[in-house]
């Protein structure tokens, strides 16, 4: 084996434009090198019946009746809402059962001699695969992304046909909304027989500083052909602005049907760093040579960062002591389902980074992969989760992964662990939630340990924790099990887990999932060992509630993405950036839900109202139509400020200062009657893409433009041109209406259309109405490029 580094031009390395023109013209660069694998979106014109069908598997079967669609698809979302259906609280009340998906497709002559694989992101749940008769496997968990090999059941030429039975009918199988179908993407890859092995390519930093710092680039060949190969493995880094830094280049032969392993090192001056406010995110690009001939090539993104969990201080990045202010989120785009575009997610994000969330917990199940880009480029700390059950089962989810847990737990590990360790986002693991199996015996100890092994043997820069229920009651304070723990998790109860480290200053600690209260925040505030802690949730998701309830109102965010008053509050903790946000209790004297208006459902019964104000700042000054309800200091407990207000219609104003200076303020009206409807998108632009879409918000407004909070009015949105309505809804958690639909009853004034193109370029116009009101426009472009 040899191995020689090659030095390339650094040029001056930014960030920003440059990174997203090198992110949409990759491909193009690389072709003009030499590409050997082909990936293509499969996800068009698939045949669907959402039955169970004898004989669907078989390519001569007849399907011509059956539904044609694209995917990704969740057929639950689409309704309708049954108290009695089988899925239960947990499911949300939408349909289980079982969907079938086939698809006819034809390979090139010219691709005889290549390797084809299927790669599916995630099929919900208990697929099988079939191609041209053949039964490929089968897989349990629907979190979990897999690839089979179409290659020897191929018929090159002539048409072949893959089917999917997706069985979603053996309930209840969770706690919450899974969806149903294939909710992920699908794509074709096409390769030679020498190739990078699945998720081959691991690449990691080490020796981190702002001066330098240490590529690990491990890779795993693998040789399907039958004959002895000396291949080059050549990789290059490329820093944010798309530049080439430095290459190496190792030659070694692989026997025939024999996988290779590589490993390379590469160092680089003065890096760029990933962190929480500038996540600059670096390529490596890998070819396998025969000579001078690209057998194979892959790209794979990563960042440059260094990540510490300290006993006595918490989480350090690259270096600096910081506090991880995470939320826990579930799966679920809201009226989308499962099945979401890549921008509905940067919305929710965005959003949440806004409110001063810098971390993520996927509970309590591997995301889509899209999903880690986003918080990769974004910022965001990610607490990486695998299972919600073992052995032992949950109430209302009786039916679920503690099923399969003995068989494929190692599978399923192994998998999630190989997919996701190039995303610097990732910060630890978690390998479960809640866990009902007994901890306080030598089969939990050794189930635990083996899922940690595992995951060291695959990834040894991370390090795995749990999501620990009740630990007290389990006694793993006490038998030895959190010492087993590279950090120990625990679920709530706060003071427990403070307890656990002052006695034993060695524990490191992290709250894996924590509520929304005060003392919660203090915990973490004011306890340095605390590395951070994740609210239970980040937005509100469907299932974990008893019908009428159709979903969990925990977010900080509603489904439609809206900011709830609890996000205010959560802003006015964990942001540095000054904000002031009004909000009120709903009833009179304090009685009520809190909402942030100023039009009382009833006029005549509203005299006091009980003011919260959120706020960050050193003062807030409270005015009633102009005349000042006093100034009050920022407390030292991070209570909000409060007042007692004898109610009157009209403007309430809030002024946050620092230093005696005004530094933001924020201003309710007293709405009016309904007048009209305003229609507001949450980007101008869109791509004919499934992971692109626009959310439309209509809000019922006064003649003034003022929101009108207690309108329900129904409202039909209508789309023409080269557009189209994905779904609509309205953040309500008792509505039952359909989402795959136009109309929406308005929820506390406002409803949502998601809108998608349907053509390259164009553009959309979005009308919406509502008898009595005016109506509301709004329109879109449709371009090859959102930017």
């Amino acid at each position: 084996m040899r191995i020689t580094i090659i030095q390339k031009n650094t040029g001056n390395l930014f960030n920003g434009l440059v990174l997203l023109i090198f992110t949409l013209f990759s491909s193009a660069l690389l072709a003009q090198n030499g590409i050997a694998r082909k990936v293509s979106a499969f996800e068009d014109n698939w045949k669907f019946i959402k039955e169970d069908v004898s004989g669907a598997e078989k390519p001569e079967f007849k399907d011509n009746t059956w539904r044609t669609l694209s995917v990704p698809h969740d057929w639950s979302i689409e309704g309708p809402y049954d108290r009695n259906n089988s899925t239960g609280r947990g499911g949300g009340y939408l349909p289980g059962g079982i969907g079938w998906y086939r698809k006819t497709f034809t390979v090139p002559q010219a691709d005889a001699q290549k390797k084809l694989f299927i790669e599916f992101d995630g099929i919900m749940a208990n697929s099988d695969v079939w191609i041209n008769g053949k039964h490929l496997g089968k897989r349990p968990n629907g979190y979990i992304g897999f690839r089979y090999d179409l290659t020897p059941h191929l018929n090159p030429g002539r048409p072949n046909v893959i089917a999917v039975r997706a069985d979603n009918s053996v309930q209840p199988a969770s706690r919450w909304y899974t969806g149903a179908g294939i909710y992920r993407h699908v794509r074709l890859i096409t390769s030679n027989p020498v190739h990078v092995a699945q998720w081959g390519v691991f690449v990691s930093t080490k020796d981190v500083t702002d001066k330098a710092a240490t590529v690990s680039i491990k890779t795993r060949i693998e040789n399907e052909s039958s004959a002895p190969q000396e291949i080059t493995l050549q990789t290059s880094v490329l820093g944010p602005d798309g530049k080439t830094l430095k290459s190496a280049e190792t030659t070694q032969s692989i026997s025939p049907g024999k996988p290779a392993a590589f490993e390379q090192n590469i160092s680089l001056s003065n890096p760029l760093l990933w962190d929480v406010n500038k996540p600059n995110l670096y390529r490596t690009v890998t070819k396998v040579l025969s000579g001078k001939t690209v057998l194979d090539n892959e790209t794979n993104v990563f960042g440059i960062r260094d990540i510490r969990f300290e006993a006595a201080s918490g989480f350090h990045l690259n270096g600096k002591n910081l506090k991880i202010k995470g939320v826990c989120l579930h799966h679920d785009g809201g009226a989308v389902g499962a099945a979401v575009p890549a921008a509905i997610w940067k919305k929710r994000l965005l959003t949440l980074k806004e409110l001063g969330v810098n971390g993520i917990r996927t509970a309590h199940n591997p995301m889509a992969p899209e999903f880690y880009d986003l918080c990769d480029e974004l910022g965001l700390l990610v607490m990486d989760e695998s299972f919600d059950t073992w052995r032992a089962k949950k109430g209302n989810a009786e039916n679920g992964y503690n099923l399969y847990f003995d068989k494929w737990w190692e599978a399923d590990t192994r998998d999630m662990v190989m997919r996701d360790r190039n995303h610097p986002s990732i910060v630890i693991y978690s390998v479960g939630n809640e866990i009902r199996d007994d901890l306080n015996s030598p089969a939990g100890f050794k189930t635990f340990t083996d899922q940690k092994d595992l995951i060291h043997k695959l990834d040894g820069t991370r390090p795995v924790t749990m999501a620990l229920f009740r630990p007290n009651s389990a006694k793993v304070y006490d038998n030895g099990f959190v010492e087993l723990m590279d950090v120990v998790g625990q679920n709530y109860r706060e003071n427990e887990l403070v307890q656990a480290h002052e006695s034993k200053p060695a524990r490191k600690v992290i709250g894996t999932e924590n509520g929304h209260t005060q003392n919660a925040w203090l915990t973490l505030r004011d306890k340095p060992y605390m590395a951070g802690q994740f609210l239970w949730t980040g937005i509100d998701y469907f299932g974990e509630e008893d019908w009428p309830s159709i979903g969990h109102g925990s977010g900080i965010l509603d489904r439609t993405g809206a900011i709830k008053p609890e996000g205010f509050q959560r802003q006015s903790w964990w942001s540095d950036k000054p904000m002031v946000h009004i909000t009120r209790s709903a009833g009179n004297a304090g009685s009520g839900r809190l909402v942030s208006d100023w039009t009382p459902d009833d006029f005549d019964t509203y005299d006091e109202g009980r003011v919260q104000v959120y706020s960050n700042c050193e003062e807030v000054e409270l005015f009633l139509n102009g005349k000042s309800l006093g100034v009050k200091p920022l407390a030292k407990n991070a209570s909000p400020f409060t007042w007692s207000v004898t109610f009157a219609p009209g403007t309430i104003k809030a002024v946050g200062k620092n230093g005696g200076k005004v530094v933001v303020e924020q201003e309710l009206k007293t709405a009016g009657k309904p007048a009209k409807i305003r229609l507001t998108a949450s980007q101008p632009k869109l791509t004919n893409s499934f992971d692109d879409a626009a959310i439309i918000t209509a809000t019922i407004v006064d003649e003034n433009g003022v929101p009108c909070p207690n309108s329900d009015n129904p409202i039909s949105f209508k789309v023409s041109g080269q557009g189209m309505i994905n779904a609509v809804d309205n953040g309500s958690l008792i509505s039952t209406e359909m989402y795959k639909t136009s109309e929406r009853s308005a929820n506390m004034g406002k409803a949502v259309a998601i809108i998608q193109a349907n053509a390259p370029k164009g553009k959309v116009d979005i009308l919406a109405t509502s008898p009595g009101l005016a109506q509301g426009s709004v329109s879109l472009e449709v371009t090859s490029s959102a930017k």
